[in-house]
Formats: structure tokens, sequence, C-alpha cells
């Protein structure tokens, strides 16, 4: 059953006959440490824990129709496989539209990582709880900036938010309820 609020959020039959290609998934990957949001230097990363973060997005995702598939490795091996997985070697229907990613300290180091997200060809956002340009020197370089459709950092949670809402507006016509 639709209801008028449903319908008011939901992409219209024409914006999905016209992007027929899309499969209604964003990818979340969160780098190294990222497991130990809330317990981790809380004055940089804040209180929230990334299950936290990861639940009200997941929440805010799916009552728009999209699924939204949460990774976090302290392991970039694993953190590629997922990028590739998801973006370029699954099956098309199970592939994503697009990536929100905190990559944490492999922002920095990184090669491995870029290539993966570029091999896919799916657009991402980069984001960071903290704002790195604040921080250490070796923090302000980004392997990853450069060819992201945006970087969002220093706005805690809420930069993923901002991220997950940029991709329902952007990719699925969404229209937001302020």
């Amino acid at each position: 059953m639709t209801t008028s609020s449903q319908s008011a959020t939901t992409p219209t039959a024409s914006h999905q006959k016209a992007n027929k290609t899309l499969t209604y998934k964003l990818l979340l990957i969160n780098g190294v440490n990222l497991n130990l949001l809330g317990k981790r230097e809380p004055d940089i990363y804040g209180h929230m824990t990334l299950a936290d973060i990861e639940s009200a997005l997941t929440e805010r995702a799916a009552a728009h129709g999209i699924e939204l598939i949460c990774s976090q490795s302290n392991h970039e091996g694993k953190l590629v496989d997922d990028i590739q997985h998801y973006g370029l070697l699954a099956e098309a229907s199970a592939q994503v539209d697009a990536i929100i990613i905190n990559p944490a300290a492999f922002t920095h180091t990184s090669v491995a990582i870029r290539d993966a997200l570029l091999a896919t060809q799916k657009p991402f956002i980069e984001v960071h709880l903290s704002n790195v340009h604040a921080r250490e020197s070796f923090r302000e370089h980004s392997y990853l900036s450069d060819v992201a459709v945006g970087v969002i950092c220093g706005l805690g949670q809420l930069g993923y938010h901002m991220a997950l809402d940029y991709w329902l507006t952007h990719t699925y016509a969404i229209t937001l309820n302020k």
C-alpha cells in the first residue's frame, strides 16, 4: 500500500523508466579504525558508534526504497574487494549506483582503493568525520578527492547524512522533506 507521504518520496514512474539501469542500491564503505567510533578519541570523532550511524543511514535509505550496503574493515584488501564486487563484479542487479566512502587513514595512503573506485566507474562521495585540513599536515592529502563527486569533512556524522541525501536527490530524483 502506498501512502501519500511514500509517493512524495518514491521515484516517479517516468524517472524509473528513464533510469531503468538503476539498482536502487548504495554502498557505504568505512575504513580503518572506524569500528572504534564512540570509544576512540570522542573529542575528535564524536560519541556515536559506527553501528549507530549505519543504522540511521540504512533506515533513511530504506524509507525511500533504497538499499544501503554497509562495509567496514581495517584491511585495505577487504575494502578493495567490496568496492570491486558491488561496483563491477556482481551481477548487474546486485551492483550499486553510487558509493559513500570514509576511507579513514587509507585516504592518505591507498592508491589501491583509488584504483578500485575508478575501475567501477561509479560516482562516490568522500566523507570524513573530522576536518582533515585542521589536523596534521599529512592528513591534508587525499588519493581520492580529485576523482570524487564531492568531499564532506569536519561535520561529524552529519557528513554521512549529507552524502546520502545527495544521492537520494541527484541519483534517484527523490524530493526530501525538510
